[in-house]
């Protein structure tokens, strides 16, 4: 692998409105996800598996659980001298506010921007759990001379994310021709996975420009209006990925990695997802119990009977307990007698004995963070 020097920029908050129960406390890139991991570990993993070994966070809201799992960035061998990780809070200098789009974002570190020296910068959202090939991503994007290049995929716009997206059209070679802001088009089109390569210095001059003229967002208020004037290129993204939008969203993203070959497809040998290390004792199953289906994280007790469910660290499913269908987070509690299905609990939850939950696969309950049912 040939490291190409890059910078990294990565924006916790964006899409967080689209998912407000997860978000009324955490961020996107802090939310939980296939039993161990936060959606920040394969946006993270991926680019240090590149070789991009400095790292910037810009943080809107709802910091804190994303600072607690990242900590120093010593899981992603991020805990350096020079670069490393980086987490920009807001308000982090007196001319700092709390921004709306990503040219309010990188304005607010154009001194950090201009310090560095490396040649390219990525950025890049949180709302996509997926194995991209950064190295070959920007080894096309340097090969292709682009000035600019935009990863996409191939496929239907989900109709909650109609008002929230950007689609590219291109011609025969590749070349961006248009970009669509809140595409309401059927069939299959370009959308975009919100990550972007681009020359560190022209980064720079567009920001500046950008902040002159009132500007908030890069895409569809510097991007689309020069096409004719800079070179932007698609990358076409073909393997698997989880793009969380909404509560169904995330409980079938999750629902889909009980399936071995989409858990390989996300988890590649060749490039490990690395995540927050916690020295929690091995899954403990009792004599009784029953499993079926399931990925169980470490630190788990499961005395009762589990099928086709997510669960995370430290849950702990009492003897006679039946859970089927479920998502649930770290630390929750079922008593005995519960019976649940299509349940998503966040975090520390307490159910009660004998209490029945029932959601479905189209409307998933909810239960909020440290509820006692």
């Amino acid at each position: 692998m040939v490291n190409i020097s890059t910078l990294g920029v990565i924006f916790p908050n964006t899409y967080d409105e689209q998912l407000p129960e997860l978000t009324r406390l955490r961020s996107m890139a802090s939310i939980p996800f296939a039993a161990r991991y936060r959606m920040i570990d394969f946006t993270l993993s991926a680019m240090v598996n590149a070789g991009i070994s400095s790292v910037t966070l810009l943080a809107k809201r709802n910091y804190y659980s994303l600072m607690d799992h990242l900590g120093n960035g010593r899981e992603w061998d991020l805990s350096r001298k020079r670069g490393g990780l980086n987490i920009v809070p807001p308000f982090a200098q007196s001319n700092n506010n709390v921004y709306h789009g990503r040219v309010e974002a990188l304005c607010s570190i154009l001194d950090y921007l201009e310090s560095h020296k490396e040649k390219y910068v990525v950025l890049s959202d949180c709302n996509i759990a997926w194995d991209l090939d950064y190295a070959d991503l920007l080894a096309q994007h340097v090969a292709s001379g682009a000035d600019v290049t935009m990863v996409y995929e191939r496929t239907e716009i989900p109709e909650p994310i109609k008002t929230a997206n950007y689609t590219l059209t291109m011609d025969g070679e590749g070349r961006v021709s248009e970009i669509r802001t809140d595409d309401y088009r059927p069939g299959m089109q370009n959308l975009c996975m919100n990550v972007t390569v681009i020359g560190r210095e022209e980064l720079i001059a567009m920001v500046k420009d950008a902040r002159t003229h009132n500007m908030v967002y890069f895409e569809r208020d510097i991007l689309a209006p020069s096409l004719k004037a800079l070179n932007v290129r698609g990358y076409e993204f073909t393997g698997y990925r989880s793009r969380i939008y909404d509560m169904r969203s995330y409980f079938h993203e999750n629902m889909r990695l009980l399936d071995p070959k989409n858990m390989d497809a996300l988890f590649p040998a060749e490039r490990q997802v690395y995540t927050k290390v916690r020295d929690e004792a091995p899954v403990r199953y009792a004599l009784g119990s029953k499993v079926s289906n399931c990925v169980v994280a470490d630190g788990c007790v499961i005395e009762g009977e589990v099928e086709n469910c997510v669960l995370f660290r430290g849950v702990r499913i009492s003897k006679g307990a039946r859970v089927k269908n479920c998502i649930l987070m770290q630390g929750t509690v079922v008593h005995p007698g519960v019976e649940m299905e299509y349940i998503v609990t966040d975090k520390n939850v307490q159910v009660s004995e004998n209490r029945h939950l029932a959601g479905n696969d189209s409307f998933p309950v909810y239960v909020e963070k440290n509820t006692v049912i």
